[in-house]
Order: structure tokens, then sequence, then C-alpha cells
């Protein structure tokens, strides 16, 4: 199989650009390269693609204006780059990407925001919206008031959570490489491009040598785990040269270069793994035999079914479902709080609006983010 036509045919990408891009390797703004990212954007924007654009600097660029030329190790000061940064960074891409007729979006993240469901909902509609509307995020980590995010963190895992976050089909992460080598390819010559590989393949981590840079905080390693971590909920990555000619609008039409990193399980698969693996439960919906059968009908959780709910809880958490003797039947991510749970428990759909005033879904969890236990 021709793996290059997940790229190909992704209908919704995520595009991340590394700092040593984005500055010119710290010399300040590339207003070139950026202008080069706005027109292949704005082409695949034509083709009925939707582009969301994870993009560092702000901390470089801020050093640049304040003529700094290494990376400072103090928090304040970083965050005072950062704050500088932004400023120039956000007039830049708004208007740069106003020329191909982009109207663009600031949105500024912090991993806190995607780990709290609430939060992590407001950003995943307010994303969805933008792009629904034709307009271009432009995400950064918000540097100015995290601390262990800037220490620790990196705009990879970021792109990588933003995929998840928005369900894209591909990441593509540009840096100043051609891609993943079999070695460090500054150090060993004789090092091999890899083409293409398994995400999830963990002997490519060994093969992600090299430090990060002055001005950047990732590296290869980095890059090889946001792979990993964009799998999870099956979207495919490529690890592609921002210098190159075109590398957007080649990798879009199946061109190989770059290292494309795909994702061994399907979307659906990946996320209801993720949904049965690495969450903790808030709560807990006592169902009828109806909702149970149901649900091993491959149907969603109406409110109809529910007959008792168990513990306090927000909207999007992550809650079991059990039968009327205790067994957990499946788990899923709740489309109502508690409270409003329990107002709309074993009534129809029609009677949502009714009991609380409006209507978000019309299930309590949707099919899609749920799993349900086979039993033994």
């Amino acid at each position: 199989m021709n793996n290059r036509i997940h790229l190909r045919d992704a209908r919704r990408m995520v595009i991340k650009v590394g700092s040593a891009l984005v500055t010119n390797n710290g010399a300040g703004l590339d207003l070139a390269a950026i202008d080069d990212w706005a027109r292949q954007i704005a082409s695949l924007r034509q083709g009925g693609r939707e582009i969301a654009l994870v993009s560092s600097g702000a901390i470089a660029a801020g050093m640049q204006r304040l003529g700094w030329s290494k990376r400072p190790r103090e928090m304040h000061k970083l965050q005072a780059a950062a704050a500088v940064g932004q400023m120039g960074l956000v007039e830049a891409y708004e208007k740069i990407f106003s020329r191909y007729g982009l109207a663009t979006a600031q949105i500024l993240l912090t991993h806190e925001d995607l780990a709290d469901r609430t939060r992590y909902l407001n950003a995943r509609s307010t994303l969805n919206a933008l792009l629904e509307i034709g307009v271009v995020p432009i995400i950064n980590e918000n540097d100015t008031v995290v601390t262990d995010e800037i220490k620790f963190g990196d705009n990879d895992t970021l792109a990588a959570l933003v995929t998840n976050l928005i369900d894209a089909h591909a990441l593509v992460i540009l840096t100043d490489q051609k891609g993943l080598y079999t070695a460090d390819p500054r150090r060993d010559p004789a090092a091999d491009l890899i083409h293409e590989g398994a995400a999830e393949n963990r002997e490519f981590e060994a093969m992600a040598g090299g430090a990060a840079s002055q001005i950047s905080r990732g590296g290869m390693i980095t890059k090889i785990r946001a792979a990993r971590r964009a799998a999870r909920s099956g979207a495919h990555t490529c690890i592609a040269s921002g210098r190159e000619a075109d590398p957007l609008l080649r990798l879009a039409a199946g061109e190989e270069i770059g290292t494309l990193l795909y994702a061994s399980s399907s979307r659906l698969a990946a996320r209801k793994q993720w949904l049965a693996d690495h969450l903790q439960l808030a709560g807990t919906l006592i169902i009828d035999s109806g909702a149970v059968e149901a649900l091993h009908s491959g149907k969603s959780l109406l409110p109809v079914g529910v007959l008792e709910i168990e513990g306090e809880f927000t909207r999007g958490a992550v809650v079991a479902c059990c039968d009327t003797n205790g067994e957990e039947i499946a788990r899923g991510l709740v489309n109502y709080a508690a409270g409003e749970c329990r107002r709309i428990a074993r009534r129809p759909t029609s009677e949502i609006e009714i009991a609380l005033g409006y209507i978000d879904a019309p299930e309590l969890i949707h099919r899609d983010n749920l799993v349900v236990h086979v039993a033994n």
C-alpha cells in the first residue's frame, strides 16, 4: 500500500513550524518564509482542506528584539521574551496571511487547557468553529504564563495534542532537517533518510540523535514522540524540511519527501483505546436493560435509559455506564454535567430542552465517544 495516500487524502491538517524556521535560526522573523507558508496554505484551503498552524517562535523572536543571542535560563526572562516576541509574531502572520485572502485567529494554549475536560471541549469547539468558517488558527503555547511548559515543553507535543483535539487526519512538522535519519546526519555523513515507518515503532527514538539548538527546545526526539502521540487518534505524521520548495503542496500531492510516520490503527479504534486505557472515571451512570442492549448494538446512550447518576462531574468527563447489578458495561465522554444528567434521566430526547432550557446534544454519550466492553 502507498502510505503517502494518507497525506494526499487528508482533509484536515495541522502544520507545525519550528523556531529555527520562523526566525531564520534566531536572526529575526523570517517574513519571506512566513509568506511562502501562507501561499501554500491558501492553495490548500482553496482545495477544500482545513488547516491549523502551530507556530513556535515567540521566545526566539523576543530574544532577537531584545538583542539576546543565547536563550536565557531564568523563567521570568523566558516569559518576558515570549511577551515581547508574541507581538511581532502575531502581527506578521495576520498581515501576511491577509495578502492571500486568509483570515487568522490567535490561539494561545497551555497543557493545562488540554488536560482539563471542560477547557478541552471549549478549545475544541472554538477551533472547530474557526476551521469550519475558513479561518486559519495560529496556535502557540502561552509562554507568558506557563512555567514547566517552557522549561520542559515543546511545540511538537502541542501540535500532536492539537491534532488529537480537532480530529485532524494528518500532522506535518516542518523543520530544518529533511526528516528522520538512521543517525544524526550532522555527525554521521553515512546516515540514511527514513522515508516511512509506523509511528509506534520504538526503534525510531534511538535514531533521533541530536540535541535542540540554542533557539529551539525540541529536537528530533520530540518529533518522534509527537508522531506517536498523534497516532493514538489515528493521525499520520510527516516530518519534512521547511526549506525545500513547496513542501506543503508536494506532501499534499502525495510526493515522497520527508519521513512519513503512519498510524497503524484507525482513528476511531485509537480514540476508543485512549478512552478505555488512559482516563480516570469521574462518575457512574446506572442504565436499564434496554440501554445495555442498545450499547451492545453500537448505539449511543440516551437519557431515557439512565436510571441513576453517581458522583459529581462536569461536561466532557469520563464516566462508567453500569447495569443494575453494578457491572461496568461501557465508559465514555458524557455530554452533560452530573446535575444536568439527573434532570434529564429517564426522559426521552425530545424533553431535554424542556428540562434544561437548552439542548447541547441529543444523547448523553455519543457512540463515537463510547467504549463498550466485550462480555467474556
